[in-house]
């Protein structure tokens, strides 16, 4: 039987505050760095994957030894990203959920790509979320619960042209009915006022980020 959630471990910013998130039912992906994260917080991802180009020999050895699989991909002629690898071993679990730590940081050309690879797990309607220290992000493109996480904030960012039908409940700016257009920042810093919230939109794709300074 599938597991109901993947959680995907890439190398980017992680924190053993992530590790609270887990269950014990998980499938857990090690991407590269990450796998070497997991293992030396005690927890053995069912699959390591990578180039490893970013640990020594040494901590490679350490994976090999302690997960069951794992999965090495030469640095040069691979086309994707580790956390790309990760993703695509992530879906044929066929998951109900995906999480992805480590999967932003300091190079904003690896994050804004993970972000984008947010839109390949919508389509196969499995819902996926990035979660890092300071950021809480999810995709939508028909109806979302936004739940309070200890986030200042919660903005809503067009990933399509444009996104047409928003409504907000439990918002301190609620809308109805509303258009965001790539590039608008109208949706930028709302609040909730409740416990939940709902975001629904009639077409598009939307980014709902929740975050704090």
């Amino acid at each position: 039987m599938p597991a109901r959630r993947t959680v995907i471990f890439a190398g980017g910013e992680l924190s053993e505050l992530f590790l609270r998130e887990l269950d014990d039912e998980d499938f857990i992906i090690g991407a590269d760095k990450g796998a070497l994260f997991l293992v030396a917080h005690g927890v053995i991802p069912d699959i390591a994957v990578g180039d490893f180009d970013s640990i020594t020999q040494e901590e490679f050895r350490r994976i090999e030894e302690q997960c069951p699989k794992v999965i090495a991909c030469d640095p040069v002629d691979k086309d994707l990203t580790d956390s790309e690898l990760a993703l695509d071993l992530a879906l044929k679990q066929q998951p109900e959920d995906i999480l992805l730590f480590g999967v932003t940081g300091t190079r904003l050309d690896q994050t804004l790509a993970s972000i984008q690879m947010m839109t390949r797990v919508l389509q196969r309607q499995i819902s996926c979320s990035i979660m890092d220290l300071n950021n809480y992000v999810t995709i939508t493109g028909s109806q979302a619960l936004v739940q309070e996480r200890g986030y200042t904030y919660v903005s809503l960012l067009p990933v399509t042209p444009e996104v047409t039908g928003i409504t907000l409940e439990g918002f301190q700016y609620p809308l109805t009915d509303a258009t965001l257009k790539l590039g608008q920042s109208l949706g930028i810093s709302n609040r909730l006022v409740a416990p939940t919230g709902t975001v629904t939109i009639l077409s598009g794709l939307l980014l709902i980020i929740q975050s704090k300074d």
